[in-house]
């Protein structure tokens, strides 16, 4: 089955993706094409019969960042990263026969800007540059304001620029300067990157889960009340089952066990803080309940997951639920929050880490939504819908300010090197 991916961009870019993606037979590129970056918001909304979406400018991107967000739709932006500055400033010199001394440049992030600097050793050069991915909301204009304020008061000689809408408008204006022009290895690694997000979600969409649930010490019951017991227990996981679109079942020794894919994967990811079954069975029964969730690609495989798993609940007198994962990794006790200084996470993420305000808070609410189980750049690519580069990128971050260590590994099917987890580093 071919990998639909939505691509939105200017005809140039659309042409150039066409032509890097027809020498792969598992790609169809489903071309939305703007003369507008703006035009995306009403663009996206047609794009209903794919399996991704790729943006090949980052203003296109963040006109409908919040209702990617909002939907968590698969998508993957183009990176406008250190490569395509080095390149761009290549072209500029060799190409243009134009220094680099007196330049302005507007990019996503800022801080790839200061990076080439840093490596080229362009201290003592007059290089401004303008991070609109900091704005709150994107305005073209504001863009084009601060290169023409530069011009202005004769501080540049030239413009660099990462919108194609911002380069039309300084030549209307008689102002020197040019759009940056994408590496075909960036578009390679973004169409590779939208391929292997498909990929994923359609390998976790094969998954299995089974689970098992049981009382906890059984034998201090008698064999009437077990039966009245287990007709409420089979009452509340109904309830559960058709709100899971689960497959419920019971095994002897007053046991249920309950068979699910994607709808039941995604709804224990979004309670491990606050696992609503485990209250529904202490309200009802007032007894504590184990309950073990196994993930496989095989039932056999789940079922096995899932014993281990409720094998891990022994450890207590309270009602648990654990879950063990397609790699065996254990992830629990699930539904019992742990507490997070968010305000000094925060502090962290801005100063050590140095991440944006927006970075920041969406890393809290990914460590907070996982109730601060050990992750993987994989875990944090899947939440958001990024590329694992982007992904890797934001680990090295929060690695190099010591807000986060490396805490173990993950073991993947597939051969290859295992994959490292990490940790907040209280």
């Amino acid at each position: 089955m071919k990998v639909k991916i939505a691509v939105f961009g200017i005809e140039e870019m659309i042409k150039r993706v066409h032509t890097l993606a027809k020498y792969d037979e598992n790609i169809e590129v489903l071309p939305f094409t703007y003369t507008h970056s703006s035009e995306t918001l009403e663009l996206i909304e047609r794009a209903f019969m794919c399996d991704v979406y790729l943006f090949t400018e980052a203003t296109s991107y963040l006109y409908v960042r919040d209702k990617i967000k909002k939907k968590r739709l698969p998508a993957v932006q183009v990176a406008f990263d250190e490569y395509m500055i080095l390149t761009s400033f290549y072209r500029l010199r060799n190409d243009y026969k134009q220094e680099l001394d007196r330049i302005s440049i507007d990019i996503l992030n800022g801080q790839h800007v200061e990076a080439v600097r840093k490596e080229l050793n362009f201290d003592t050069k007059q290089i401004y540059h303008y991070s609109y991915g900091e704005d709150e909301s994107l305005d073209i204009q504001k863009i084009t304001s601060f290169h023409r304020k530069l011009w202005d008061e004769g501080k540049i000689d030239y413009i660099l620029t990462s919108s194609k809408e911002v380069e039309i408008q300084l030549k209307k204006a008689g102002i020197p300067g040019s759009c940056m022009i994408i590496p075909e290895i960036n578009l390679l690694h973004a169409i590779q990157s939208a391929k292997s997000l498909t990929e994923l979600n359609q390998h976790k969409s094969a998954l299995l889960v089974a689970g098992y649930i049981r009382i906890k010490n059984q034998d201090q019951l008698g064999e009437q009340e077990l039966e009245a017991l287990t007709t409420k227990m089979q009452h509340i996981l109904d309830r559960f089952a058709e709100r899971t679109d689960s497959l419920l079942t019971d095994k002897n020794d007053y046991q249920f066990v309950i068979v699910g894919t994607g709808k039941l994967i995604d709804h224990l990811q979004n309670h491990y803080r606050d696992f609503p079954l485990t209250r529904e069975f202490e309200a009802e029964l007032n007894l504590p309940i184990d309950i073990g969730f196994g993930l496989g690609l095989s039932a056999s495989e789940a079922e096995a997951h899932a014993h281990l798993a409720l094998e891990k609940c022994k450890n207590e007198n309270h009602s648990l639920c654990y879950i063990v994962n397609e790699r065996k990794d254990t992830i629990g006790p699930i539904g019992i929050r742990r507490d997070i200084d968010t305000s000094r996470l925060f502090h962290a993420l801005i100063h050590k880490a140095r991440l944006n305000n927006e970075l920041s808070y969406n890393f809290i609410d990914f460590i907070t939504d996982r109730n601060n189980e050990p992750f993987s750049s994989n875990d944090i690519a899947a939440y958001y819908k990024v590329t694992k580069r982007s992904a890797e990128r934001t680990v090295n971050k929060l690695l190099s300010g010591n807000v986060i260590k490396v805490s173990g590994e993950e073991r993947p099917y597939l051969k290859g090197r295992p994959r490292k987890l990490f940790s907040l580093n209280n």
